[in-house]
């Protein structure tokens, strides 16, 4: 990266800040410019052909990556030209030994840098000043993956692990502004809790990310909870819960 400092929050977040701290990741920062054997030390240059911008220069990028790459490394690029980002590259990306993601920056990169990488990442369709950002969105993702990281039931229970989105959250006070939380949720009846957060997961996703509704296969659990949702029911568990009332209820 050209600026290091982009950094210094992230990894004092704690999350971050627990996993390094556990072992369970470790991050080294390398400022591109540093490596640049021009005399007022310039990573960029005109693009050839005209255009507007800079493009930052093949020298100090290669000197850079050659500094703390091993034989181990997995070289990513943030690119717009590159695979767009989602959970099950940030699963798959959790179990690489060493990443290096290189960011971007100005108008683009010498087109020829492209080689030395292994794959190139997009976080979306949109423009960034840099690919700062996309390395945080990168670096969280995969590390959150990472044993020691986060517990292991907050990992379960995330989004788009099961294609699904997560199912929504609540707590005190019970009831805001004639507002209350869905009565299930003071029952203290597990199963019939996961039967209306399975439920409510399976409407978001179909209401709100139907691209990933129509590709998933459902398991029997789910075309469970899918034919209540079609018939506007609950779950016989769900009915024997709320009869014997609210009995975990927390005063505010």
């Amino acid at each position: 990266t050209l600026f290091p400092e982009f950094f210094t929050s992230f990894l004092d977040n704690s999350i971050i800040k627990r996993a390094v701290a556990k072992k369970a990741v470790d991050f080294k920062l390398v400022n591109i410019r540093e490596f640049s054997k021009d005399k007022h030390h310039r990573v960029d240059d005109r693009p050839l052909g005209g255009g507007a911008g800079l493009i930052m220069k093949l020298q100090p990028l290669c000197d850079a990556l050659n500094s703390i790459r091993t034989p181990s490394s997995h070289v990513i690029l943030t690119s717009p030209y590159g695979y767009k980002y989602d959970q099950k590259k940030a699963i798959e990306l959790s179990k690489k030994e060493d990443i290096v993601i290189v960011c971007g920056h100005y108008e683009g990169i010498d087109y020829r840098f492209n080689k030395y990488c292994d794959e190139l990442i997009s976080i979306g369709d949109y423009i960034l000043t840099g690919g700062e950002i996309a390395a945080l969105a990168i670096s969280d993702s995969v590390t959150r993956l990472l044993k020691g990281a986060i517990s292991e039931e907050s990992i379960e229970s995330e989004s788009f692990d099961n294609s699904l989105l997560e199912y929504p959250q609540y707590t005190y006070p019970i009831e805001y502004d004639g507002d209350k939380v869905p009565d299930i949720l003071l029952t203290g009846d597990h199963q019939a809790v996961n039967n209306f957060r399975l439920r409510k997961q399976l409407e978001l996703t179909k209401n709100l990310r139907p691209d990933l509704f129509n590709k998933k296969e459902f398991s029997k659990e789910e075309l469970k909870r899918l034919k209540e949702l079609e018939t506007k029911e609950i779950s016989k568990r769900e009915k024997q819960a709320l009869i014997k009332g609210e009995r975990f209820i927390k005063k505010d």
